[in-house]
């Protein structure tokens, strides 16, 4: 029965399992390549011949771009941004989908320390309404006001004209206490998390009731990233970010943020991809937009009778994404599997084990239960006092390790320790792992995993089909920079803090700003399909994949999807809780 069973789910969900991995992907240096590069490059999905909007998002391009990052002692991540004429540094964050930076108006506590270079009021181009910004969770939350203006925005190389953005002239944030000016929100055009996006929309089509004007205005007015993604312009509608360590021990990845492509010398086939969580209107995600009634994830029973079986009705449900989030198979201490978190959602039923990749955290958050026993695990004293200072040896090494997609993804040792004190590398704290608010409506994740992660792995966030995801799915990569003798580099890193009177290494690094050669992109334009267009674009969907899939074990590509005999079970329990 079981394995009838398994037969059967292999086939409801084999369809969305190939459009959950991604093919390959090639490497290029920011440059127009030449036509004979262009016609060998491989597109992650199967190219398009028909009209539609769905079509536009499937073209692809050649540009992409680098650049490297600014860290405040492995806090707060900046990448260099073009504002008009205004060259400065903003907080890298996956989190977050808005961009905003201090204009000279801002006269708080907080942007008079900032000494990055404020946007001048005297220059702001209105667009429409003004904007309040709420980051964080509801211990550790800040705000950002201020006017929507629009001007040309360029990063690592790519520029776009007439970007909204938000000319802050009021806020408590601290990223512009660290080498900040602002906040780049990367993550995807939604009304719920796009609100500069919203607020344009909103005044140039009166507040519309449907979402129409939304989705297709964010060729136009949506986040940054979003628009180069959706203008066709780009190699690939993707970024990826390596964080570098800068405190306990220097050194680890180059940090880079890298748009349209991978990094160069990093093969697609080394990546794990699993699929991005999507959210149903009635959980906070982003209603469908009436030009894609064919957006809908169904589950579908087969018409049996068997012992002991209750068959349901199909049931369909509209899905967009909404965060970079994804569905974790497990969470594991030590090699030890964590008991599953009991904490309550918040007026929602269980939504799984899912997780934040946030570039926007400079730690780890969690559900309190699970937090509190990885603490008095690591600490003797937590653990004897849960008012205690959750205090270890610094030299023990600790693994905090989160399996997605079937892989093991680990916390490197160095990033879960930190100096509790100066001048004393015998005891450290961990402080890198903080309970957080449980899940909710628009806010499914149990986990958020933030620069302690990321300083451990690459990670590559792949946008797909902004307005028909179903053809293009978005999916996030990873790839584990844990060295295999971690711990005997914590080793040596504590024997050279005790060398240097207890103090472990630490530094900041200022991101690299200043006038640079840019390209410019031209946003694409999308309208309506009429209803002949949307049943092509609907025909135009491939029924296969090519052969850059992977097995759960992270083999090399198998020759056809059809060839593969062992199907990941955490991918298929991610796209089971992402239908409900």
């Amino acid at each position: 029965m079981h394995s009838f069973m398994f037969y059967i789910h292999f086939l409801v969900l084999l369809p969305s399992l190939a459009l959950a991995l991604p093919h390959g992907l090639s490497r290029t240096r920011l440059s127009r390549r030449s036509t004979e590069e262009t016609r060998n490059f491989t597109v992650p999905i199967h190219s398009r011949k028909r009209g539609g909007v769905g079509a536009a998002h499937e073209r692809r391009g050649s540009y992409s771009g680098s650049v490297g990052l600014g860290d405040t002692a492995d806090l707060f991540y900046t990448v260099p941004i073009t504002i008009g004429s205004t060259n400065t540094a903003v907080n890298l964050d996956t989190g977050s989908s808005d961009l905003w930076v201090v204009s000279d108006a801002c006269k708080t506590n907080v942007c008079k320390t900032s000494r990055m270079p404020a946007y001048p009021a005297s220059q702001i181009q209105p667009a429409g309404g003004s904007v309040t910004l709420q980051y964080g969770d509801s211990l550790t939350g800040t705000h950002a006001k201020g006017p929507v203006a629009q001007d040309t925005a360029s990063i690592a190389g790519l520029s776009m004209p007439q970007q909204p953005f938000a000319a802050i002239s009021d806020t408590n944030n601290t990223s512009v206490m660290n080498g900040a000016n602002g906040i780049f929100g990367l993550g995807f055009p939604s009304s719920r998390c796009s609100q500069v996006q919203a607020t344009v929309i909103n005044s140039k089509f009166n507040s519309p009731s449907k979402t129409d004007d939304f989705v297709l205005g964010t060729t136009q007015d949506g986040p940054l990233l979003s628009r180069l993604a959706a203008s066709g312009a780009l190699e690939q509608p993707m970024f990826t970010i390596a964080l570098q360590r800068d405190t306990i021990d220097i050194g680890g990845q180059s940090g880079s943020l890298t748009v349209g492509k991978l990094p160069d010398g990093v093969d697609n086939s080394s990546l794990t991809w699993v699929p991005v969580r999507l959210y149903t209107p009635k959980l906070g995600g982003l209603n469908p937009p009436s030009f894609a009634p064919n957006e809908v994830c169904s589950v579908r029973t087969l018409p049996l009778t068997l012992p002991h079986m209750t068959i349901l009705r199909p049931r369909k449900f509209q899905v967009y994404p909404l965060r970079w989030e994804v569905l974790l198979d497990a969470v594991y201490l030590d090699g030890q599997k964590l008991a599953d978190s009991t904490v309550a959602p918040q007026g929602i039923a269980n939504p799984g084990l899912s997780a934040l990749i946030d570039t926007g955290n400079s730690i780890l958050r969690g559900p309190s239960d699970v937090v509190n026993s990885i603490l008095r695990s690591v600490s003797p004293a937590f653990a004897a006092n849960r008012n205690a200072a959750p205090t270890f040896p610094c030299g023990t090494p600790h693994n905090l390790t989160f399996q997605m997609g079937g892989k093991m993804f680990p916390v490197d040792p160095r990033d879960f320790v930190s100096q509790n004190q100066t001048n004393d590398a015998t005891t450290c704290i961990a402080n890198n792992i903080v309970s957080t608010d449980p899940p909710s409506a628009g806010a499914l994740f149990s986990w958020s995993l933030g620069d302690p992660f990321m300083k451990s792995t690459l990670v590559a966030f792949y946008y797909g089909n902004l307005t028909h995801p179903s053809l293009d799915p978005p999916r996030i990569g990873f790839l584990s920079t844990v060295p295999t003798d971690a711990a005997a580099e914590l080793d040596q890193a504590v024997d050279d803090a005790e060398a240097n009177n207890g103090n472990f290494e630490t530094t900041s690094q200022i991101a690299p700003t200043g006038s640079a050669s840019k390209i410019s992109i031209a946003p694409s334009t999308l309208a309506a399909p009429t209803a002949a267009s949307s049943s092509a674009l609907a025909a135009s969907v491939p029924s296969s994949t090519s052969s850059s899939d992977r097995n759960k074990n992270g083999a090399q590509p198998a020759a056809h999807l059809s060839t593969i005999a062992v199907l990941s079970t955490a991918l298929l329990s991610s796209l089971a809780w992402t239908l409900f």
